[in-house]
This record gives C-alpha cells, structure tokens and sequence, in this order.
C-alpha cells in the first residue's frame, strides 16, 4: 500500500511511541500535498492540540500574515512541527520527544518534496544543522544536500527564520520577521517558484 498523508495521518492516530501521546491529540501537518515551500515549526500549542490542526492560534495567525505578506495563501504551503503533540504547559520539548517524533516529519518531507523547507525557530532549525544558532542564520538561504536512497542526491534550501511566537513575546523580532519573508520571498523568485 502506498503512503499518503492521509494513511500517514491515520497511522499517527494509532502510535503511541511518545510519552507526550497520553495526554495530548496528535497534530500532523496541513496544507498542499505538492507545495514546494514547507514551514516547520516545534510543537503543538494549546490551540493546536484542541483543534487537531497545526499553527492555528496566535502563533498561526502571525504565520498566516506574513505568508500573505509575500503574495503567498496558506493553502498554498505546508505546514507542520518537529513533534507531533502537545508538550505541557507548552514547554520546549525536549531531545527525547523530538527524536521519537522525527520518523514522522522525516515521511511529511518524503511526501510533500518540498524545495524550500522553512525552519520556524531553533528546534526546527537544530534537525538540520546541530550547529546554526537561529539569531545568525535567519533570513538566509542554506543548501542542504541529501540521498534520496536511489543513488540520487537531492537539493534543497533550508531557509530559516524565527518562530512567530517569539515576536509575540519580543516585539523587536516583529519587523526581522517581515524582512526575512522579503528575504524568501526573494529567494523564491530568484528559484522560479510561484504560489
């Protein structure tokens, strides 16, 4: 049987290889199943575990607004986390809980095949590059050469900026935010990728 993301979906349903599962709703991601930009941010938040759907509260309300900034819709990206549920009290989650959640984004980004994957924020950041601080690498393009377990290698730029949330909490990231969409926007017209 082929994957999709719906049987993905239904499979993460079923899983329960991580603590956080007891006690939280698994949130995979949404969006377009062919989009060539893919968001990926840390975790559920309280709105997200309710809803069953990723980036839908404050957070995702900002993500919406800047991807609208650089002529984009959300229906055209897809979006999804690093982990797959909920932490408590919306703490970090921690290297155990990303690990064990990783296969799933791992079979998200096999799916989707998008050319540009958008770490929102450090933790999303640190599945790509361990040793990139998000203060210094946000706002630029970075190559990302993988395997596609064929022989072939295959190229895709990682683009990191900020988690939105963060400009919630610090004002002073709102407008580092907006130019680092400029940023990717630019990117993307310089690539030929259109919404």
């Amino acid at each position: 049987m082929e994957l999709t993301l719906p049987l993905l979906q239904e499979k993460l349903k079923e899983w329960n290889g991580c603590a956080l599962s007891r006690n939280a709703k698994p949130v995979l991601g949404e969006g377009n199943p062919n989009a060539a930009v893919m968001f990926i941010g840390e975790a559920p938040g309280e709105k997200e575990d309710e809803l069953g759907r990723p980036f839908v509260g404050a957070a995702g309300k900002f993500l919406d607004e800047l991807i609208a900034s650089i002529g984009w819709k959300r229906s055209q990206v897809y979006i999804s986390n690093v982990v797959k549920y909920r932490p408590p009290q919306n703490r970090d989650p921690t290297p155990e809980e990303k690990e064990q959640c990783m296969p799933w984004l791992k079979l998200e980004i096999a799916l989707i095949k998008p050319k540009v994957i958008v770490p929102l924020g450090r933790h999303s950041l640190g599945h790509f590059f361990t040793k990139m601080s998000i203060s210094t690498a946000h706002g630029n393009a970075q190559k990302l050469t993988h395997s596609t377990g064929s022989g072939q290698t295959d190229d895709v730029t990682i683009f990191p900026i900020y988690h939105p949330a963060a400009a919630l909490h610090n004002g002073n990231l709102r407008q580092a935010l907006f130019d680092d969409f400029q940023n990717l926007k630019k990117h993307l017209e310089e690539r030929g990728i259109a919404p």
